[in-house]
């Protein structure tokens, strides 16, 4: 019985776990230093599927000072952004 309840108690938890590592993926340094760029810019595309960040890589001149930092400091090799990761020609 004792098993049965343990079992019960980790499938709760690792259903509750799901939605918050969602919610913390939405809301990293990215989503909320360009929040208000993300509209005017890339208005219309699916979160999660790295859409936002390509466009907003690909926008980088037009977003906020505070937007580009994050998009420089953070993600696919901390400020290599599109095309400049590893083995990306220089």
């Amino acid at each position: 019985m004792k098993t049965t309840k343990r079992i019960a108690v980790a499938a709760c938890l690792a259903a509750l776990a799901m939605p918050m590592a969602a919610l913390a993926q939405g809301q990293g340094p990215v989503a909320t230093a360009c929040q208000e760029d993300i509209p005017k810019l890339c208005a219309g595309l699916e979160h999660g599927q790295g859409a936002v960040r390509k466009c907003l890589e690909a926008n980088k001149e037009k977003v906020s000072p505070g937007c580009k930092t994050a998009l420089e400091s953070t993600g696919p090799g901390q400020g290599m952004g599109a095309g400049q990761g590893p083995g990306s020609p220089r």
